[in-house]
């Protein structure tokens, strides 16, 4: 089986070991440094995981953050569970339980 990766962006911790809490203080940094975001990226940026991330963003933070892409980037690997097979035993359990709690037909007079 293969593992999954998953990672957890940090980027909200590191700015609050500063003392930074609101998103529109990274802008005019970012800006500084030639990336220029909307209110809206820059807040998505802090707040949500993002999916793609330019190297340019990623370096400017850093360096804004005086921190190494792997303080902003925490990387897990995930072991696959074992995969579950659907015996008579389970469904025979399932429905069971359904046949103690099915409505009863209703009769209209």
């Amino acid at each position: 089986m293969t593992k999954k990766m998953t990672y957890r962006w940090q980027l909200r911790e590191r700015m609050a070991e500063r003392g930074w809490w609101k998103t529109t203080d990274l802008a005019p940094l970012l800006a500084d440094r030639g990336i220029h975001l909307s209110a809206a990226q820059t807040y998505r940026l802090v707040a949500h995981t993002p999916e793609r991330l330019s190297l340019d963003v990623l370096a400017a933070l850093c360096d804004i953050l005086g921190c190494s892409p792997a303080e902003l980037i925490e990387i897990h690997a995930v072991e696959p569970h074992a995969q579950r097979t659907g015996t008579d035993e389970t469904i025979g359990d399932i429905t069971k339980i359904r046949a103690g709690i099915r409505p009863k037909r209703a009769r209209v007079t």
